[in-house]
C-alpha cells in the first residue's frame, strides 16, 4: 500500500515504523533527521521528484512517499463489547471517511463500520485520516440492518444524524452507544432512521441547508461522548 505526503508518514514514522517497508524521499533532510530516520528499521531510497510525481499519480506528496503493509479490516462483530461506534451508512466520498476516522480516533470512538459501499479504497483514506486509521479499528459490512440488529441484540441504543431530529444537547447519551451517519447527498434512508432509537440533529445559529457530514459528525461525537 503506497501513501504519501509528509503529517501520515511522519505519523508511522513515529508510531508505527515497523509497519513501513520502503521509505522515498524526494526532497532533502538535515542530516541528522537523516540519521534518525536510518536508524528506523525501514529501507530508505532516494529518487527524483519525477519519479514521486508518477508515483503519487501527480498529487502533492510533498516529498514523502512510503511503501507501508496493507490495512487489515476488522470482523464488526468484535466491537459487540466495546462502547461508541461509529456507522457510515453509504458514505463514498474518502476524504470525508477518512475526516471521520480521524475525528473518531480523536473522541473516543472505539470502532468505525462501513456500510453499502461493494469496495473501499483504504489507500486515501488512510492518508486523508493522516495515520489515525492505523489507531482505528474498521470494518466493512453491507447489510446495515443485520448489523444494527446486532448491536441492539448486544444493548447498544442507536442514534442517527439527521434534519429535524432531536436537538444533540438536548441526548444524555447512552453508555453503549452507536452513532449513524447517512451519505454525503441524501443523509439517511427511511428504512434505516426507522431502525434507529433516535434522530440527533444539531441546532443551528442560522437556517441554512445542513452541514458537511465530516463537520457533523465531529460535532455529533464530541457531544456523544461520555
Amino acid at each position: 500500500m503506497l501513501i504519501y505526503a509528509k503529517q501520515p508518514i511522519y505519523y508511522l514514522i513515529n508510531h508505527y515504523p515497523q509497519k513501513i517497508k520502503t521509505l522515498y524521499l524526494a526532497r532533502e533532510l538535515d542530516k541528522k533527521e537523516y540519521s534518525r530516520l536510518m536508524k528506523m528499521g525501514f529501507e530508505i531510497k532516494r529518487i527524483p521528484n519525477e519519479a514521486a510525481v508518477k508515483m503519487s499519480k501527480n498529487a502533492n506528496h510533498q516529498g514523502f512517499l512510503a511503501e507501508v503493509e496493507d490495512y487489515k479490516l476488522h470482523n464488526y462483530q468484535t466491537f459487540l463489547n466495546k462502547e461508541f461506534i461509529l456507522v457510515l451508512a453509504g458514505l463514498t466520498d474518502v476524504g470525508n471517511i477518512g475526516a471521520l476516522i480521524r475525528s473518531a480516533y480523536a473522541l473516543g470512538v472505539d470502532g468505525v463500520i462501513v456500510t453499502g459501499v461493494k469496495h473501499l479504497n483504504i489507500e486515501p483514506i488512510l492518508r486523508t485520516s493522516t495515520g489515525a486509521l492505523f489507531d482505528m479499528p474498521l470494518a466493512v459490512e453491507q447489510n446495515i440492518y443485520n448489523l444494527l440488529n446486532d448491536f441492539k441484540m448486544s444493548g447498544f441504543v442507536t442514534y442517527g444524524a439527521d434534519m429535524g431530529g432531536v436537538d444533540i444537547c438536548d441526548v444524555k447519551p447512552a453508555q453503549k452507544r452507536v452513532l449513524v451517519l447517512g451519505n454525503e447527498g441524501e443523509g439517511l434512508s427511511a428504512r434505516v432512521s426507522a431502525k434507529l432509537d433516535t434522530i440527533v440533529s444539531i441546532k443551528m445559529a442560522h437556517d441554512f441547508d445542513s452541514l458537511n457530514v465530516s463537520v457533523a459528525g465531529g460535532i455529533l461525537m464530541q457531544r456523544m461522548w461520555v
